[in-house]
């Protein structure tokens, strides 16, 4: 698709490939402009997902884990500026794969309305297959894997808690990708 025009109307436009979808303005935004904003706002989404995770009681246990998986340890034996940095990169590994998710659903979904400078329904798709990746990854496979003992004793609080925080992720992603983009 290309914006196109002080309105900003989308425009339908056929590309080779799912990436070479992504947002093209007419002044030459092309894909890496659209990419670098996506993991920008994946970052930004693991930020404010830090207030209701710092506000649980169970609400870092999933960083700890996942970094624990990378340190090859246990993981109550990973420093809390690890989880944290893992956490943090990890919301730029969702921006990413809401890119991506997005680009292929741009030629797969009727584009709708833009809001902001993206078309609704497939950044509707891209947010809740990214909202929905990240819960299902972790706390179905990551934490029944990794941390048993926490998975044993905790899975339920956890999970529940690990919800709450990805509702936060995918709400800040929703928000945040459309007014980004609108600037471009």
């Amino acid at each position: 698709m290309v914006f196109c025009g002080p309105e900003r109307r989308v425009l339908p436009v056929s590309l080779p490939s799912p990436l070479a979808a992504a947002p093209v303005d007419a002044v030459g935004v092309g894909i890496v402009p659209f990419v670098a904003v996506c993991v920008a706002c994946g970052v930004l989404a693991a930020v404010v997902m830090d207030v209701p995770m710092a506000r649980q009681a169970e609400g870092f246990t999933p960083a700890y884990v996942a970094a624990s998986v990378l340190a090859r340890s246990q993981p109550d034996t990973v420093e809390f500026a690890a989880a944290f940095a893992v956490h943090h990169v990890a919301g730029a590994a969702a921006g990413l794969l809401y890119a991506v998710v997005y680009s292929a659903a741009v030629g797969s979904v009727p584009d709708g309305v833009a809001v902001g400078g993206v078309a609704a329904v497939p950044h509707a798709v891209a947010t809740l297959v990214v909202a929905g990746f990240i819960y299902g990854f972790f706390a179905h496979l990551v934490l029944p894997r990794r941390g048993r003992r926490i998975y044993e004793e905790r899975s339920t609080a956890v999970r529940g808690q690990w919800l709450r925080s990805v509702v936060v992720f995918g709400v800040t992603v929703a928000l945040a990708v459309p007014a980004v983009t609108s600037v471009l």
